[in-house]
């Protein structure tokens, strides 16, 4: 059995000033202050979120 991919996401700029969807989409991905970090599953909504917002996040994880 294969353990599940995760990608570490870390807030590293904040949302005032953007569109209301980039904050509804760092809420969505559990962030919304920062330097908080969430562990989330390597999924295609997962990636989709991050690359809208990629400009206020950073991802580690496999091949991020």
């Amino acid at each position: 059995m294969s353990a599940k991919k995760t990608l570490r996401v870390t807030q590293i700029r904040s949302a005032n000033n953007r569109p209301a969807s980039q904050a509804v989409i760092l809420r969505g991905l559990g962030l919304g202050k920062l330097h908080r970090t969430r562990e989330l599953e390597d999924t295609a909504a997962v990636r989709g979120m991050i690359a809208k917002v990629q400009h206020l996040v950073k991802v580690d994880g496999a091949d991020a």
